[in-house]
């Protein structure tokens, strides 16, 4: 009788303990917990799933309920339990379709590669987010490749799924990826502040693929009013060609960073003859008020000398053409800065010729800054980031996993249509 009542006691506790990774799993008829594997040794959970007998399923494939015709044991990595790996071991059953046909039936947990359940998928998608794959591989017990399948695998999901019948202004811009001439071009909706698409290369047939890219998710070039791009010709070709009524900007702080570049040349080129110079780099580079007091009073001595300093004239003309380009009347900026071009080219700071010459062959779209106000700022400093993470993580230097990095960190992508449990 013990023995009878201690059998009948140890049943009824498997049972609860089953009931009880059922809920948690959110396992619902006709699936069930069959029974539950805990090894120690090994750190591993396996949760074995089953179906009642005489279960008919669904499938995408046909319309009904349709029995089964036999089944396969998969294997699904799931949520650590604690510290221990949780793996699902599901008797999944194959269906005959009323055509003949025998498919495989994935049970609604199965994610979308094949391995794993939705719940680890979109753990390893918020990780990635965060962290290099390398990181999140460590994290959670798997390997780099795997991690980045997933990762790739629904960030193409989503990218198919995008809608950008909404976009009309672009920002476009384009980053390294590899040692040597390797550069890929990066397209964000300038309003949404959101990559939208990334190609390989930096020509003009970059935008032609973009303009295609638009066309294939509910957008029509002709609607992009607006793009924002550095001075390539490359890129100011192919924005002519395929996105035709598109105004070129060309942002403020990409024209003020060739006026630091010619300061830069003059200081170097005069420092030759002038040892007083030396060590003045950063505090010409830098914005004065940001400046230690030092060092603000060395550049306010130099400034002093621009009457005898070509370095303080490159200076002055700099901080001329920036606030020349923080007005916002377009008649105004139009009128000073083709008087500040006359003037620079009057004067004898060669590199601060360049860049005179630089914004007369691009005048309009520099000016159109002032209505547009509209900024590669968004992409640059995506690139800085990019940057700093793809030198300290393994496997950047494939096209196919900065696309996949780039869209996981700024292209505010809805994993939540492919995955519910994905933010």
């Amino acid at each position: 009788m013990r023995q009878d009542a201690a059998f009948s006691l140890g049943d009824k506790s498997e049972t609860m303990h089953n009931q009880l990774f059922e809920a948690a799993l959110g396992v619902t008829s006709p699936w069930f917990v069959q029974g539950v594997d805990f090894d120690a040794a090994k750190k591993t959970l396996t949760i074995v799933i089953d179906f009642a007998a005489g279960s008919r399923f669904a499938h995408p494939a046909s319309a009904g309920l349709h029995p089964v015709h036999d089944t396969q044991i998969k294997r699904y990595r799931h949520l650590n339990f604690f510290q221990y790996e949780c793996h699902l071991e599901v008797r999944t059953p194959r269906v005959r379709l009323p055509d003949g046909r025998v498919v495989l039936v994935e049970p609604d947990w199965a994610g979308k590669l094949s391995g794993f359940t939705l719940l680890f998928e979109a753990l390893v998608l918020a990780l990635a987010q965060q962290m290099p794959f390398a990181a999140v591989a460590r994290t959670v017990g798997e390997s780099w490749h795997r991690v980045h399948a997933i990762c790739s695998r629904y960030v193409d999901l989503a990218v198919a799924e995008t809608d950008l019948s909404a976009t009309t202004a672009l920002a476009i811009d384009e980053t390294s990826y590899r040692r040597g001439h390797n550069y890929l071009t990066i397209a964000a909706d300038a309003e949404e502040r959101k990559v939208v698409f990334v190609t390989e290369g930096k020509d003009a047939e970059t935008i032609e693929r973009l303009a295609e890219h638009l066309t294939e998710h509910q957008a029509a070039p002709e609607q992009v009013s607006s793009v924002s791009i550095d001075m390539s010709p490359a890129f100011i070709k192919g924005v002519a060609e395929h996105l035709p009524n598109a105004r070129i900007t060309f942002d403020k702080f990409h024209v003020v960073a060739h006026a630091s570049t010619a300061v830069d040349k003059t200081r170097r080129l005069e420092q030759k003859t002038d040892p007083d110079l030396k060590g003045l780099r950063w505090a010409l580079l830098k914005d004065r008020e940001r400046l230690p007091v030092a060092q603000r009073a060395d550049l306010d001595a130099l400034v002093a000398q621009a009457t005898t300093k070509r370095t303080a004239r490159a200076w002055l003309y700099r901080e001329q053409l920036r606030e020349i380009l923080e007005r916002k009347q377009i008649n105004v900026v139009r009128a000073m800065l083709a008087q500040w071009c006359t003037n620079v080219m009057r004067s004898k700071v060669e590199p601060m010729k360049e860049v005179a010459r630089l914004i007369r062959n691009h005048f309009e779209g520099i000016v159109a800054w002032t209505q547009t106000r509209q900024t590669n700022g968004f992409l640059e400093a995506l690139n800085g980031l990019f940057q700093a993470a793809k030198r300290k993580a393994r496997g950047y230097t494939r096209f196919e996993t900065m696309r996949t990095v780039l869209f996981l960190i700024a292209g505010k992508l809805n994993f939540a249509r492919i995955n519910p449990h994905a933010a």
